[in-house]
């Protein structure tokens, strides 16, 4: 993502803190981040595609530092789990995500309704993971239904606590509490041998990842090849940037804009030395099969 673009949703982002996504016009947002409507539709087709894409960037950045927690420690140590809920929490109250979920809860909007399901979806299968991680193979046909309640427990948890405690809210002593249950609850479950939901239901849950990381890597790869050749061109900033735009625009918007996309190649195409090379024909093959799906 190029810094201009990251700037927009960082201003957006300060105005949803302040006034809140449904307070917030997209004028506003052109003020705050000083650009024009027409580079704000070049990134965003909508409010909500530009809220999709803050929740992405917020999440990748919480995934990484959530990684590096692990990084030489024992992954069953529970202690590493419960500072990486720790972690997940600070962030969600620094980012104000709660109060932004719950705006997106009220709206009438799918397409964000959906996004947040299956971020929700993806969460509780990390959980799921770590959880054979730290209890074991031996307990895994139990562990997605406890990664369910867990799910439950914390967000009700950090919810009731911080409407009693408000500001003197201890995040670490919620969730260490919580953790601490969940622990207790995963040996009981097993003991009954009692199953809710099969994790076998997990694949069901996100069937169209493995077409969209196929898709994602076939994209990379090709664009690299196109970079490659503008790399010998003298407009070489300009064409490196049209083929930025047209990754972003197809790995990262909800709704990659096609007129947009095919705008870029058509730009590309118009380079004498790029129109007939296999690589240029190749990347626009890839985005021809993409609409035909």
């Amino acid at each position: 993502m190029n810094d201009r673009k990251q700037h927009v949703l960082n201003m957006a982002h300060q105005l949803f803190i302040e006034k809140g996504f449904q307070n917030t016009s997209i004028q506003d947002i052109l003020d705050y981040s000083g650009i024009s409507k027409g580079t704000f539709y070049n990134y965003f087709s909508s409010k909500n595609e530009l809220l999709i894409a803050l929740f992405k960037t917020l999440y990748k950045k919480l995934e990484r530092e959530r990684n590096e927690l692990l990084i030489g420690q024992d992954p069953s140590d529970i202690q590493i789990f419960t500072q990486q809920i720790e972690l997940q929490m600070r962030a969600n109250r620094k980012n104000n995500l709660l109060t932004l979920f719950e705006e997106v809860y009220v709206s009438n909007d799918a397409d964000l309704k959906d996004f947040l399901k299956q971020s929700h979806l993806r969460v509780i299968r990390w959980f799921y993971l770590r959880f054979i991680d730290i209890f074991g193979e031996e307990k895994q046909p139990y562990l997605l239904d406890c990664a369910i309640m867990f799910s439950a427990m914390l967000n009700h948890n950090i919810k009731f606590h911080a409407s009693v405690y408000q500001a003197n809210t201890s995040i670490h002593k919620v969730v260490s509490y919580t953790v601490s249950r969940i622990a207790k609850m995963v040996d009981e479950v097993a003991e009954s041998g009692e199953q809710l939901i099969s994790p076998d239901l997990l694949n069901s849950w996100f069937s169209d990842e493995s077409n969209t990381m196929a898709f994602r890597e076939q994209l990379k790869n090709s664009v690299l090849l196109v970079r490659k050749k503008v790399k010998q061109l003298e407009e070489e900033a300009r064409y490196l940037e049209l083929l930025m735009f047209i990754e972003d625009e197809l790995i990262h918007s909800h709704h990659p804009r096609k007129f947009l996309i095919e705008s870029a190649l058509a730009s590309l195409k118009a380079q004498p030395s790029l129109a007939k090379d296999s690589s240029i024909k190749n990347l626009e093959q890839i985005i021809n099969d993409y609409y035909k799906q």
